[in-house]
């Protein structure tokens, strides 16, 4: 059995107004569907992540791109 890329801290809450987890940035759509993404989906919403969780403390840098970001996660396949 293969190993899958995930995220999880074992931090899981669900922040109600930003819709993301707030341990690892995944929205419930990407907790929900993690195991039926390929290994290339699953790396590049990762990628992304800090960047989210970073824009949802307000410490986003706004010159970086966010194309990992919610609902924009294909961009790079």
């Amino acid at each position: 059995m293969t190993a899958i890329s995930t995220p999880c801290i074992g931090v899981c809450l669900i922040d109600s107004e930003l819709k993301l987890c707030m341990g690892c940035g995944r929205t419930r759509d990407e907790i929900g569907g993690w195991l039926r993404f390929s290994e290339p989906e699953r790396l590049l919403i990762m990628a992304g992540l800090k960047a989210r969780l970073d824009a949802a403390n307000g410490e986003a840098d706004p010159s970086a791109p966010d194309e990992a970001g919610p609902g924009n996660w294909r961009a790079g396949l």
